[in-house]
C-alpha cells in the first residue's frame, strides 16, 4: 500500500448519533481541512461514509474516528488509489443510513443475521442446502456476483423486502447467507430476514471487499468485478481467477464497463463497449437516442444532420446483423 500516494476509506457504523444535522456540519468541515474527498451519510442510527485521500490524510482520519468512543471500534475497508476516488466531498445527514423502507425498522445492533468471516462463508455457500441471495441492486449483480448467487428481480434495496415476501417459497428449508458491498445493508436485511421467520441467517462480515481482501480465501467463487460508488466504478475482487459475466448491452459480448443512458430522463447504467458507446450515441433505446435533451448529442456538439447520419448507420448495422 505504501506504493500508492492514496488510499479509499470505506467503513459504516451503526451506533446512536445525537443531532445527525450538527454532526454532519462539523464533519464536513473536518474532513475539507483535511483534504479530503467523498460521501459520508449520518442519520441518528450511525453513520455509512466512503472518502479518499492520500495516505497521511486518511491515517488522519481514521485516528481522529478512533478516538471517538462511538465509533472506535470501525472495521475499516481499505484500497490503494492512485489519486482521489471523488470529485467533491458530501457530509449529509438523512433518515437513515440505509433504507430498507420498512414501516417498523431494524436496529442492528439489536437483531442481525450471524457474521460469517470470509472463510466459513465460502465454505458455507458450498452446502447444497443453501442459498445465496445478493442483497445489491440489478446493474451491481450484472457486473459481479458470487457464483450461483441469487439476482432479485430490484432496481433499489428497498424492493428488497417485497421481493422476498413474493418469493418466498424458494427458501423453504434452505440455509440462506447474504452479502453486499461493505456489509452495512447486509446488517439490516439480514436482520429482517430473522424477524420474518428465517430460521438460518448468515451473512458475509465485511462485504464483499473483505472477502476480495482476505489473504486465505482470496476472493475465490466471485465472477466479474465489484461495482463501487466512486469514479473507479468497479474494482476486482478474485485473486485467484477473473471470469466475465458483465454482458454488453446491445451485443452480449462480454464486457465490464459502465455508463449512464445519455437521455437524462432514464439515467440507466449500462455495460457497454467504447465502440457500441459511440454507434449506440449512449443510449439504451431508440427512443433515448432521439430524446430531445439526448447528452451523446450535447456533449459531442452533434448538429442535427450529424445525428441523422448516425441514426442511418447504425439502422444500417442493424440490418446487417438481423441479415
Amino acid at each position: 500500500m505504501e506504493n500508492n500516494a492514496y488510499r479509499v476509506l470505506l467503513y459504516y457504523k451503526y451506533v446512536p448519533i445525537e443531532d445527525p444535522q450538527t454532526f454532519a456540519a462539523e464533519h464536513l468541515a473536518t474532513c475539507k481541512e483535511l483534504g479530503l474527498l467523498g460521501r459520508i451519510l449520518v442519520s441518528s442510527e450511525g453513520i455509512n461514509g466512503t472518502v479518499s485521500g492520500t495516505i497521511e490524510q486518511t491515517e488522519a482520519y481514521m485516528d481522529m474516528m478512533k478516538a471517538d468512543p462511538r465509533f472506535h471500534d470501525i472495521m475499516w475497508k481499505m484500497d490503494p488509489a492512485d489519486g482521489h476516488a471523488f470529485k467533491k466531498m458530501h457530509c449529509r445527514a438523512k433518515k437513515e443510513v440505509v433504507h430498507l423502507g420498512l414501516e417498523d425498522d431494524i436496529n442492528p445492533n439489536e437483531l442481525t443475521g450471524k457474521y460469517l468471516s470470509p472463510k466459513e462463508f465460502f465454505e458455507q455457500m458450498q452446502n447444497e442446502d443453501t442459498i445465496v441471495l445478493d442483497a445489491r441492486n440489478d446493474y451491481e449483480y450484472d457486473l459481479g456476483h458470487f457464483r450461483g448467487s441469487i439476482r432479485p428481480e430490484i432496481r433499489n434495496f428497498r424492493e428488497l423486502p417485497e421481493w422476498i415476501k413474493e418469493n418466498k417459497d424458494m427458501f423453504e428449508g434452505k440455509k440462506v447467507l447474504t452479502y453486499c458491498t461493505g456489509g452495512i445493508r447486509c446488517e439490516k436485511f439480514s436482520g429482517w430476514l430473522v424477524r420474518e421467520g428465517f430460521e438460518d441467517v448468515g451473512q458475509l462480515h465485511g462485504g464483499i471487499h473483505t472477502y476480495g481482501t482476505d489473504p486465505e480465501v482470496q476472493g475465490q467463487l466471485w465472477d466479474g468485478k465489484m461495482y463501487v460508488f466512486d469514479e473507479r466504478i468497479s474494482v476486482p475482487v478474485n485473486r485467484v481467477e477473473h471470469v466475465v459475466v458483465g454482458k454488453d448491452h446491445f451485443d452480449g459480448t462480454p464486457c465490464e464497463r459502465y455508463v449512464n443512458c445519455a437521455n437524462p430522463a432514464c439515467n440507466d447504467k449500462i455495460l457497454c463497449s467504447e465502440e457500441n458507446e459511440h454507434l449506440y450515441m449512449r443510449s439504451c433505446s431508440d427512443a433515448c437516442r432521439t430524446h430531445e435533451r439526448n447528452r451523446y448529442v450535447k456533449e459531442h456538439g452533434l448538429t442535427e444532420e450529424q445525428v441523422q447520419e448516425k441514426l442511418a448507420a447504425l439502422d444500417a448495422h442493424q440490418k446487417t446483423l438481423s441479415v
